[in-house]
């Protein structure tokens, strides 16, 4: 089975960008640089309704001469089995999702010197750097042939990927184009990027939900509000050396397993884990309040619950010297959304209060007020509204994006 994925990885520009050049096996950290991720999704274990059919294709945006390829197998149920890994730009460099390549830049990888590489279950494995020029906000693919196929139906994937990514059976890894491949909108297997940078370099990792995840956004699009964030990062020299890794997922909350391990659970593996994370954007929560019994009770313990969550978060993260961020929940009682009744209502403008008022986070990015209807505090605007009077369209997440302070990370 082949996987091959597109990416639009959220890279950093480069400075004196040469040939390309391999570089599988051989020791490139400088004493002036490190590794920095710069790209990555949140591992989870595949629902059933998710599963591949044969290949796949993944879309990432990144940009480095030198880069490292994560693939994990943290929920896998047996052994990850890679017979070939590649890597390549595609024909379209400016849209996500297509499944043809540039045959000049295809880049095959190994995993400490061996094309073929076995990942434990539960493991990581992290490739050889290799080398190939890429500018910032590039579109990239990855392809992976397992000649076994699947072993299980455990096996680990980003389900909301926002990205198609494309599947067919046999040996394909050389093809420039998959013809007759089956298309998915999901990752598989592929869980960060990592670049060789200047030691000024730096990423800010986003602990998130389907809000960062992007629900609402346009497939093959990259307009979430980190995508877009990243694109204002990119335009200011202060800040064009800061890549963005979204950890977010549909569904997911700080406190209890569902879509995904809780947000608490995950933070050691997919925030202090990563390479560069300098600072830690927290924007998670509103599934908590809104998975809860409306009753004035469960949520009064709901809400001291997070609260004590950001606290237990932003501990564990100053720890690894990571600034940590805050972000208010944005209302969801529009189109009647049952995450706004009344009781859950007055539990988020609690728990946004605590958040604007507690001094716990090195600063607040107070979502709530840019998106909300000032006449209608607990609906968002309806020029950005989804639909669903939950999630944001493109336009929503742009005025998000548009509303935080860039001085925050320089």
């Amino acid at each position: 089975m082949l996987m091959k994925c597109v990416l639009n990885a959220a890279l950093v520009a480069i400075l004196g960008l040469g040939p390309s050049h391999a570089l599988a096996g051989v020791k490139t950290s400088r004493e002036d640089a490190h590794w920095i991720t710069v790209w990555g999704a949140m591992p989870q274990l595949t629902e059933p309704a998710n599963l591949p059919p044969p290949p796949f294709t993944v879309k990432i945006s990144l940009k480095t001469s030198s880069l490292r390829l994560q693939i994990s197998n943290a929920f896998g149920g047996s052994d990850l089995r890679l017979s070939a890994v590649s890597f390549a730009l595609p024909a379209n460099a400016s849209t996500a999702g297509g499944s043809e390549i540039k045959p000049s830049t295809d880049r095959s990888l190994t995993f400490s010197g061996q094309s073929s590489f076995i990942v434990p279950k539960g493991a990581l494995a992290v490739s050889d750097p290799f080398g190939i020029s890429i500018d910032a906000e590039s579109i990239v693919t990855i392809s992976i042939y397992l000649e076994g196929g699947q072993v299980t139906n455990e096996i680990t994937s980003h389900p909301g990927s926002r990205t198609t990514s494309w599947l067919i059976k046999g040996n394909h890894i050389r093809d420039t184009d998959l013809k007759g491949a089956v298309g998915v909108d999901h990752w598989y297997f592929i869980s960060a990027l990592e670049a060789e940078k200047p030691k000024k370099a730096s990423t800010i990792a986003i602990v998130g939900d389907s809000l960062t995840d992007g629900r609402g956004s346009t497939t093959n699009a990259n307009n979430r509000w980190p995508d877009q964030l990243l694109s204002r990062l990119q335009e200011k020299k202060p800040t064009s050396q800061i890549a963005i890794l979204n950890q977010a997922a549909g569904g997911n909350r700080l406190l209890t397993d569902g879509l995904g391990p809780n947000g608490l659970g995950r933070l050691d593996r997919d925030v202090i884990a990563h390479s560069g994370v300098k600072h830690a954007i927290i924007f998670i929560g509103i599934n908590d309040i809104g998975t809860t019994a409306t009753e004035s009770g469960p949520q009064a313990e709901i809400t001291a619950r997070i609260t004590g969550g950001y606290q237990q978060a932003a501990i564990r993260l100053r720890r690894h010297g990571i600034l940590v961020y805050g972000c208010t929940l944005m209302p969801a009682a529009a189109k009647g959304n049952t995450y706004g009744l009344p009781e859950r209502e007055k539990a988020r403008q609690t728990v946004n209060k605590w958040i604007r008022d507690s001094g716990i986070f090195d600063a607040v990015i107070d979502f709530d007020k840019m998106v909300r209807n000032p006449d209608k505090v607990d609906e968002i605007l309806e020029e950005y509204d989804s639909g669903d009077g939950l999630h944001l369209n493109p336009a929503g997440y742009q005025a998000m994006a548009d509303g935080i302070n860039l001085r925050l990370f320089i």
